[in-house]
This record gives structure tokens, sequence and C-alpha cells, in this order.
């Protein structure tokens, strides 16, 4: 019988919370993490982050064969698809990670629970099985973990068959002729890539003006004009107003926000990817309580309590953006703090990437939102074009934009697009970390040639100091 006593109990095993738990556990706190779902990891290692990321790489070794490879002098003659040993690969890799975190949680003596856990009581969850059963766990610190859900629309019903979530777009058994992805955000664009690459005719229909949200508008024009390019079409500035499925496919109805016209279109599957949710059902949260703003996410202070004393909440079920790394960072700091420490998250920093082809990874403020608020900034920018490694990898889409304070030069944000720059952007952040200015990293060796001599020169950029390459 396993012991049901701790000093903290986590409620999810996504990242935010089998992170957390570790952290926990090496600072010498007895701990357990319930999870409703047969494997670990969340959203982000069973459909979300890894799977996604294992097609992303898959099919751009499939387009690299067909289109790339013969300008490097390697022809191949003939490409098959086999989707099932792709999906089999993905699956493989999701499967590797998630038995990751069991061995984790071995190892650092973490008490895991397979069941649906809900707070009952001030240090108390109860836990129900998959076989109905149930017991009771207490501890004298509660964690909320539970992530988030896709957004589904009430005229675009999931089946993840026709109409489909992140879910249901990772396990397709055949490359659709067609496909509609509602939402022109991370997901579609990432998942409709993905698609499109492997043979289907893909349309993103798009509410707002602009794709990407917030993103850089100057990166996200170099990705949609390169997807473009590549077959991909766009509406932007529409609002889908139903569906009909039918035996041959999804008809979707919508019209343009600019003039009002009314249009359908068809298509074998359509990804619904307009965002997610707070997830929080049925963990206690209202028999309890807690608070929650008016989008569904619970509501805490600095130190990620909640108003009830002893229960706390993070990641994507508390306010911030919905990223793995957030989480993981919250789950960390929570876990200092409870063990008396004094755990923190800088905001400021917390990075965004597209693993689009090209990548776009963003951090700190954009340009346009720097002009918005009437921010005395200077401007850093340089092409892919211009570096010697980039013409020689064959990838020279793209550019790095660092955006610096104009009085002090400090580094308040930065944008890029192009190769590798989901990796890139990290120096960036380390140099923000410590309140680094855009000489710092100008005067930083960057070994030659690489792809980060484009960041290099970025940051010479501000002060119009870039040299050709």
């Amino acid at each position: 019988m396993a012991d049901t006593q701790f000093d903290l109990i986590i409620i999810g095993s996504g990242p935010g919370g089998y992170v957390g738990a570790i952290r926990a556990a090496q600072l010498g706190l007895k701990t357990a993490v319930i999870e409703k779902d047969k494997t670990y990891g969340g959203t982000c290692l069973n459909v979300g982050c890894i799977p996604s990321k294992a097609l992303l790489e898959s099919s751009e070794h499939y387009q690299a064969a067909q289109h790339d490879l013969a300008a490097h002098g390697v022809k191949v003659s003939k490409v098959d698809l086999d989707l099932p040993t792709m999906q089999a690969r993905k699956d493989k890799v999701v499967k590797t990670n998630t038995e990751g975190i069991a061995f984790l949680f071995k190892k650092n003596k973490i008490t895991p629970f397979n069941g649906m856990g809900k707070i009952v009581a001030a240090g108390k969850v109860e836990v129900k099985g998959a076989d109905g059963n149930t017991q009771i766990l207490t501890a004298k610190n509660i964690v909320i973990a539970t992530g988030s859900v896709p957004v589904e629309l009430p005229f675009l019903k999931y089946d993840e068959k026709r109409i489909v979530s992140n879910t249901g777009a990772l396990a397709l058994d055949q490359v659709p002729k067609s496909m509609i992805v509602v939402g022109g955000g991370v997901i579609g664009l990432e998942l409709g890539s993905v698609w499109q690459r492997l043979g289907a005719k893909v349309t993103v229909i798009e509410y707002a003006n602009r794709l990407g949200g917030t993103m850089d508008q100057d990166c996200m024009n170099v990705l949609k004009k390169s997807m473009e390019k590549e077959g991909m079409s766009f509406l932007l500035s529409t609002k889908v107003t139903g569906s009909k499925v039918g035996n041959d496919g999804v008809e979707v109805t919508y019209e343009s926000l600019t003039d009002g016209k009314a249009s359908s279109m068809k298509a074998d599957v359509v990804l619904v990817s307009t965002g997610r949710k707070a997830f929080s059902a049925g963990v206690g949260c209202e028999e309890m309580g807690i608070q929650k703003d008016p989008q569904g996410r619970i509501i805490v202070d600095k130190h990620y309590q909640t108003n009830v004393p002893g229960i706390y909440a993070i990641g994507d079920v508390i306010a911030g953006p919905m990223l793995a790394h957030k989480a993981e960072e919250e789950g960390v700091a929570l876990a200092e703090i409870l063990a008396g420490g004094a755990g923190h998250v800088n905001y400021d920093t917390v990075p965004g990437v597209i693993y689009t082809h090209p990548e776009i990874a963003s951090v700190g403020i954009t340009e346009e939102f720097a002009k918005e608020k009437g921010l005395e900034i200077n401007v850093g920018k340089f092409p892919f074009m211009a570096n010697g490694r980039a013409r020689a990898k064959g990838y020279t889409e793209g550019f790095v934009k660092i955006i610096a304070d104009k009085k002090t030069d400090k580094i308040l944000g930065a944008h890029m697009v192009g190769p590798s720059v989901s990796e890139l952007i990290h120096e960036v952040i380390v140099c923000m970390e410590f309140g680094g200015s855009s000489e710092d990293l100008a005067r930083s060796f960057h070994a030659h040639p690489t792809l980060s001599e484009v960041v290099r020169e970025a940051a010479l950029a501000v002060e119009k100091r870039q040299r050709q390459m």
C-alpha cells in the first residue's frame, strides 16, 4: 500500500507538474504526482510539442529529398512517402519521452498516482482510479498543474477524423488531398505546414488581419511568403460561420470582414486551431471556492498561491503565455518557494517559437509595441543572405532583429526568422537575463562560419556597425 501523506501533491504531470515535482524532491520535499491519463507528460509530450516536432522533422526530410538535395549534388530518383512508418517513429519518440518521466519519478523518489485528482478539503486530495476505487492523500501543499485544452467552436465540433484538434491532426492515417486550417497561430501554421509538405493543399483562414498574433510582423511576412511559395493559401480578416460534414469531406462557410462577402470551401480535413483554454474541470476549484478570472484561469499571487491557503496553481491553468517552458520555470520557482527559498520567473525573457520552415523565434518587446508605447529604441537587423554558413547550407531566408533601449543600449527584445533560430534566440535571452546591451553581444566572440554570426551582426547593426560576410 503506497504512502498517502506528503509534503507536496501536484495534480498533473505535464511540463509544469513533472519538472516542479523533480525540483521539490531534490529540495527534500516528500512529493506525489497525480495524473488522470495513462502516460505522463501532459499535452506537450503526448499530443503537442514533442509529436509535432517529430512530424515536422520527418516532413522536412521528405521535402528535402524531393526538392532540396539535388542542389547539393545528391540525386534521388524516386521518393516514396511511408506515412505509417513516419507516424510510428513519432509514436516511438513520444513513448521514449513519457517513459523517461516515469524513470525520473522513480529516480527522485516521487510517488505517482494514476487517476483523477480532486481537492476535497484543505490538505486533502481524492484520487479516483480508472477502476472507480478512490483513496485520500494528504499534504501540506497542493499544486494544480492541469494545463489547457483546445478551444472548440460550436459549429466545428471535434470528431478527430474530419474536424480535428491538434490531437487528431497528429494522428491522421493518410495524407488528405485538402485541409482547411482555422486559425493562423502557432499550432495551425506548424501542423498545416506538415501536411502541406506531405502533399495536402492547405488553406489557412484567420480572423485577424495578420498571422501569429503579437509576433513580429516582419518575421511573419517572411514566413507567409515562404509558405505561399510552397503552395499554402491564406484568407486573412475572414470569419468562419459554419460547417457541414459529408461523405466527401467538410464544407466550411466563411465571410470576409472587409466587405462582408460570404463564401464556402470544401476540404477532406479541417484543423481547428483557434487557441486553448485553461483546464481545471473536476479538480475541486468550485467546491473549494478557488477564484478564477473571466477567462476561466485560476487567480494566483506572486508566489502562485490561490485565495485558498495551501493551494497553488502553475502553467497553462493560470494567466500568461501557454508555453511548456513557462510552466516548467513556474514549477521550479514554486518548489523553491515551498522549500523556503526565493523562486523567481523573469516573464520578460519568455521566448516564443514557431517551428515552421523557416522558423520564427522571439523574445521581449516587438518594434511595433515600442512604437505604440512611445519608447525610444534603436533597431539592428541583419539578413541570413549575407551569412557564409547560411549560404553553404542553402537556407538564406530571413533575418535577425535586435531591439535596444536608445539611451542605455539594454536589449529589450529580439525577433528572428530563418534557419535554426529556435536555438539562436537563446544567446540573446541569456544576455537579457544579465541585463546585457547590444554592445555586450556585439563584442562577444562568435565562431566563423556559423549561423550565430547573424545574431552578432544584428547586435552590431544596432549602432550601424554591421559588416558584410
